[in-house]
């Protein structure tokens, strides 16, 4: 159980911050900023669930993932160190990433096949859930980067699950665009002989 009676502390006053087990890292270490873009991307989901509220099975799933990605950052938070840990680390898990793979495969179930790069746009909800893979993107390439350092361990499931989500949001983007039928599409040099 987390328990917070003090918002600030003072600790990270210096440029530093503790990651999980209390090991201080500078803020701009990769692994914070692994974990703060996966905090990042749970923000930009809670702003798509403003336009979720009348679609339950849609909000219902990111109710789910914005819990995961919390296991997601405490997992990037407490790295493997090789010791024994004082406690059990919470991890990502193998099912976390199935759950993704069954809510996308739900949703593409009756969108429309692309004839076309989508553009990001369409209602508030797909435009949205667009942020949300862009941001998600970015967390995978950091958490990539970060899993390549030579003195970095990272768990393996969190970058299938980063991956996957992603692409999650992209199915739902074109599921809120009416199945796909509303897409904005891109259309390859429309307007390279445009004037105006």
């Amino acid at each position: 159980m987390v328990r917070l009676n003090k918002i600030y502390t003072r600790t990270g006053d210096k440029g530093t911050t503790a990651l999980a087990a209390g090991r201080r890292r500078v803020k701009f270490d990769l692994r914070v900023a692994a974990y703060g873009t996966v905090d990042e991307t749970n923000s930009t989901v809670g702003l798509v669930r403003l336009h979720t509220r009348e679609l339950p099975e849609l909000d219902q799933t990111l109710a789910h993932i914005q819990n995961d990605l919390f296991d997601l950052g405490a997992d990037l938070a407490t790295p493997d160190t090789g010791e024994p840990p004082e406690y059990e680390p919470l991890r990502i898990t193998d099912q976390q990433v199935v759950y993704l793979e069954k809510a996308i495969d739900r949703l593409n179930t009756d969108i429309e096949p692309l004839t076309s790069f989508v553009l990001p746009g369409g209602t508030p909800a797909a435009a949205q859930l667009h942020l949300c893979r862009t941001v998600s993107r970015r967390a995978e390439r950091i958490i990539v980067e970060l899993a390549a350092g030579e003195d970095e361990i990272v768990n393996d499931v969190v970058i299938r699950y980063i991956n996957r989500l992603s692409d999650y949001f992209f199915v739902a983007s074109r599921w809120c665009n009416d199945l796909g039928r509303t897409d904005v599409l891109w259309v390859p040099g429309k307007n390279r002989e445009s004037g105006d």
